[in-house]
């Protein structure tokens, strides 16, 4: 038998989260059973089982958008993937699981020495964050890039992503004490996400260009990034955190022209050939083990202690992730 975690309903996760069993098969055809290690909790995977995703739940559902295991049987027909192989889930659920069967191209293989649990937190915030900066606007290094949200997980990794690829980003937080933390990350400038942190980002920038803004709020915030942006930037917009609309004032469609665009990393995920997987993955893979991309975790705790993690995770004034410990 293997454990995983369901709800039988959508509701708070702390609420509706229970441990289940269910018999474990042999893979079968290009299929692969994967033994799960870690699994982070992330507010996509929250926002599912509170019924407020963009892709609908339907109960009884096991969560999970990311982890990290090791390949433990193989059908007859596998070819790319063997016993012991460390890999990733590509598929957006389920892994919330000790064991997780599906076929061969679901899984992305992984060097053996990478960390399990950093690897395991690969699959969305550093793949939007490496999106972000690769596949919108032609960037030359030096160039600047500009967010707001700079402190959650794809802006922590896009400061990092940034820095290796020899770009400069100038990030808009909401608390003061966040600013040196962020700067000793790699940031070059940070400010606070407000009219009087705008101010002082346009006296940093001197009169230099803005081609991308990365927004994962919303509402004035994004405004905020369309005011910095230069003539025909690019706001691309990924999350919605204040949870209000994005209203775009007049002045910046018709003065500047700004092209404006959304990025839901669980779509491109379902269309990227293996050649595009590959040249997304395997920098960032380098990049995890040579010490370039972390991400911060706050605690591990079994998945036995799943009420605590889900009430942990929804908390403020956490140090990183919370992961499930899948063992």
């Amino acid at each position: 038998m293997s454990s995983c975690l369901s709800f039988p309903v959508t509701g708070n996760p702390a609420d509706v989260i229970e441990i289940i069993e269910r018999p474990l098969t042999e893979p079968v055809g290009h299929e692969v059973r994967v033994r799960m290690r870690y699994a982070p909790i992330n507010p996509a995977d929250l926002n599912f089982i509170e019924g407020n995703y963009g892709r609908a739940a339907h109960p009884p559902a096991i969560p999970g958008h990311e982890g990290c295991g090791e390949v433990e049987a193989v059908g007859p027909l596998v070819t790319s993937l063997e016993k012991g192989d460390v890999v990733v889930p590509l598929i957006a659920a389920g892994c919330w699981s000790q064991h997780l069967t599906a076929a061969e191209l679901h899984f992305a293989k992984l060097p053996s020495s990478i960390d399990p649990v950093q690897a395991s937190m690969l699959r969305i915030n550093p793949v939007t964050a490496w999106h972000l900066l690769n596949k919108h606007v032609e960037l030359e290094k030096g160039d600047w890039v500009a967010q707001n949200a700079a402190n959650s997980g794809v802006g922590r990794a896009l400061i990092q992503i940034a820095k290796h690829q020899g770009l400069r980003t100038l990030n808009f937080v909401r608390r003061s004490e966040l600013i040196p933390e962020l700067l000793d990350l790699g940031a070059d400038a940070v400010f606070l996400d407000n009219d009087e942190g705008l101010a002082q980002a346009k006296a940093h920038l001197d009169h230099s260009p803005i081609k991308l803004a990365a927004n994962a709020v919303g509402g004035d915030s994004a405004i905020r990034l369309m005011d910095i942006l230069s003539l025909e930037g690019s706001l691309i917009t990924y999350g919605a955190m204040s949870r209000r609309s994005l209203k775009v004032p007049n002045k910046f469609l018709i003065f500047k022209n700004l092209r404006l665009q959304g990025l839901w990393i669980t779509k491109w995920f379902e269309k990227a050939s293996t050649a595009e997987l590959q040249e997304v993955l395997e920098p960032l893979t380098r990049m995890i083990i040579h010490h370039d991309l972390f991400t911060a975790v706050d605690e591990l705790i079994p998945m036995k202690d799943h009420r605590r993690a889900m009430q942990r995770a929804q908390e403020s004034g956490r140090k990183g992730k919370i992961i499930l410990d899948l063992a």
